[in-house]
Formats: structure tokens, C-alpha cells, sequence
């Protein structure tokens, strides 16, 4: 006797056999839309900026910038399709790039001034401290990822993530690049704190680094002691070491509330402030927009900033998490930074301004990190331990 097959069970036409469309539907909208649009948002402020500080003209910055933030959004999503299991295992290949990058300066290595801070590949100049910030992060996320939480309570368990911050620390940090380092070590610090390190540990390194303040006053460059001096007390050099801050300090004052207006920026368009392309870009959009342009301009990096730490707590692998809080330290650094810089609350270093500042490294290495964090959403179940 047949057996009865149930309706149920029979194949037809209207109902495909194998379909995607779920799959597909359920991956377009975990992707965080949102987020792609602050990114627009932020990406737009800089062509405008751009466009602005080459008096009115697309080249030769503005058109870059856009085709450059075309190829960003484009490296980003494709990131983002690499499982994120992938990345983990791989992290320690990404980090030993990073040193290699950061050692061929030693030899190749071209900039101003007697440091060697990019290479020339092809053309492009490529900045290997920007990504070997984001490979320490990768690196740090994967080694905390695979321990137990009773063994952050012992010290040897941070000697290898001292190893893993240090290294690429101390060959940023004789390029020289101060800036870059300090926001290296600073984004990588927040990351182990994340991981979990106890209260009393935390403590003592900050109490062993007010300790070595005057230790590293004594191993600084001229230039850098200059800096700092300057950023104390601006009138101390005005038309020397001091001219830029008390350039920027004025082009933010005369924006007033509501800013001079677009294309009106005295200060920038009669030369008087320099690399308003990259570094000092935050002051001409505080000359031309005023105090409600640098709001604004804030208030779209904070709320990039806002999502991904909320991304990170909907994270359930530890290195998804990590990951995710790392690449928003990052980028939070470079914002403070850099505006900090340009305001007259920071010393003046190399920081840009992520994705409005001119500059490719930097702005690849944002959306690499981004790509990275967009992955860990959608493919953070594939994750293994």
C-alpha cells in the first residue's frame, strides 16, 4: 500500500523549492542605514569645506575628497562581506603587516622636515601609522576574545597586549609622530579597559604615567617642547611656532554665532591660515558657519559615535564587542583632537579630521575600521570560539 503523501508536502509552482529571498531581505536590513547616512552626511560637510578652501574651485581637493569617499564607501561595504570569524583568525597577520609597513619607513620612507611618515606606492602616499592603529585593535579584540574572564585578574595575562600596543607605539613614535602614537595608545587602552582590566590595575598605570611625565618632557624633539610650550602660552612665539593656533584662534572667534558665510572666510581665503585643508579645516567652517556650523559638525561625529557604542552593546561575542568599542575610540580620538587642536585646548599635532580633512590614509583607515564594525553586525553569529 502507497504511503499518502500530506498537501502539505507536495512541490508547487507558486512556492520555489530553495528560495533566498529571506536571507536576502533579513541581510539589506541589518545593515545599519543609519549609520551610511551620518557617514554621508559628514562626507558631504567635507567636499563643501574643500570646495570652500580652494576659493570657490573643485580642484585640486574637493573633487578628490568626493572620488575618495566614493572609494571609501565602496571598500567599506566590500569589508563588510568578509566573515567576521575571518578577520579574528587573521588578526595576527593584519597586526604583522602593520609592523612590517611601519619598519619599510626606516628605509623608504619620504615627509617634510626629516621624518618619514609615508610611502610611495604607485603614486599614492601611503601613511602606515593610520592603519596600524586599526590592526592593534584587531589584534587586541582577538587576543581578549579567546580569554577566560577569572584570567584578567592576573598581570602576565596584559604582557602579550603590551607587546601588542608597544611595538607599533614605539616605531610611530620614532618617525617622529607624537599625535599618531598617543592616539594609537589611547585607543588601545580603551579597548583593554573594555575587556575587563580591574579597577586597581587601571590605577597604577595611571599613576606610573603622571610618574614618567617629566621622563618623556626629557625625550622629546625641539619642535615638539615647542609645541607644547606654545600651547601654554600661545604669545610666546606668534609669528613662529605659535602662528597657526593664534590663527585658528582668530578665524573661530570671527565666525561669531552665525558665521561670516559660505565662500566669506577672511582669514582662510586671504591665506592667512595655514593647511585649512587638512589639520585646521574644523576653524574655516567655524569662520564661515559659525558657532552653530561647529555644533553642527559635532553633533554628526557624536552621533556616529552614539551608534557604535550602541552597536556595541547589542554585540554577544567578545570580539565583536571589542572590536566595535575600539574602532568608535578611534575615531571619537580623532574628532577630540583634532578639535581640541584647532581651539587652542590641545598642542598642535597631525590629527585630521575623520572624512572632512584632506588626506587618504586617514579616511580609508575610517572606513576600513567601519567596514569592520558592519561585518561583526551581520555575520556575528558565524563566529566561533
Amino acid at each position: 500500500m502507497k504511503k499518502l503523501i500530506s498537501p502539505r508536502h507536495v512541490p508547487t509552482f507558486s512556492t520555489p523549492l530553495h528560495s533566498n529571498t529571506g536571507a536576502t531581505t533579513g541581510w539589506f536590513r541589518a545593515i545599519p542605514w543609519l549609520m551610511i547616512f551620518v557617514l554621508m552626511m559628514i562626507g558631504m560637510v567635507g567636499v563643501l569645506s574643500l570646495y570652500s578652501a580652494a576659493h570657490g574651485a573643485w580642484r585640486p581637493w574637493a573633487s578628490m575628497h568626493a572620488i575618495r569617499l566614493g572609494l571609501g564607501f565602496t571598500l567599506m561595504m566590500v569589508v563588510a562581506m568578509i566573515p567576521i570569524h575571518f578577520i579574528r583568525r587573521y588578526a595576527i597577520l593584519w597586526w604583522v603587516l602593520a609592523i612590517m609597513l611601519l619598519a619599510v619607513l626606516e628605509v623608504i620612507g619620504t615627509g617634510k622636515g626629516g621624518v618619514q611618515r609615508w610611502v610611495s606606492i604607485a603614486g599614492f602616499n601611503l601613511q602606515p601609522s593610520e592603519p596600524a592603529k586599526l590592526a592593534v585593535i584587531v589584534m587586541l579584540a582577538a587576543y581578549f576574545h579567546g580569554l577566560y574572564p577569572d584570567m584578567l585578574r592576573y598581570i602576565r595575562t596584559y604582557i602579550p597586549a603590551i607587546l601588542i600596543i608597544m611595538i607599533p607605539f614605539t616605531q610611530v613614535l620614532l618617525q617622529p609622530d607624537l599625535g599618531t602614537s598617543l592616539m594609537l595608545l589611547l585607543a588601545a587602552s580603551v579597548v583593554i579597559f573594555a575587556a575587563g582590566i580591574p579597577r586597581w590595575m587601571v590605577m597604577t598605570v595611571f599613576g606610573l604615567v603622571l610618574a614618567a611625565i617629566p621622563i618623556g618632557w626629557s625625550m622629546l624633539y625641539p619642535y615638539q617642547k615647542s609645541r607644547i610650550m606654545v600651547f601654554l602660552n600661545p604669545d610666546l612665539d606668534a609669528l613662529g611656532a605659535g602662528y597657526q593656533i593664534t590663527q585658528s584662534k582668530i578665524a573661530l572667534g570671527s565666525g561669531g554665532v552665525v558665521g561670516k558665510g559660505y565662500l566669506q572666510g577672511s582669514q582662510s581665503h586671504l591665506d592667512f591660515l595655514p593647511e585649512r585643508q587638512t589639520d585646521f579645516i574644523f576653524t574655516m567652517i567655524g569662520e564661515e558657519f559659525g558657532f552653530f556650523g561647529c555644533i553642527y559638525v559635532i553633533g554628526l561625529y557624536t552621533a556616529l559615535i552614539f551608534l557604535l557604542i550602541r552597536y556595541s552593546f547589542a554585540m554577544k561575542i567578545n570580539f565583536s564587542r571589542l572590536l566595535v568599542i575600539g574602532v568608535a575610540a578611534m575615531i571619537s580620538f580623532y574628532v577630540t583632537v583634532n578639535i581640541a587642536m584647532v581651539s587652542g585646548m590641545l598642542p598642535v599635532v597631525g590629527a585630521p579630521l575623520p572624512l572632512i580633512s584632506y588626506g587618504g590614509t586617514a579616511m580609508m583607515t575610517v572606513f576600513l575600521g567601519l567596514g569592520l564594525v558592519i561585518s561583526a553586525m551581520l555575520n556575528e553569529k558565524d563566529v566561533h570560539d
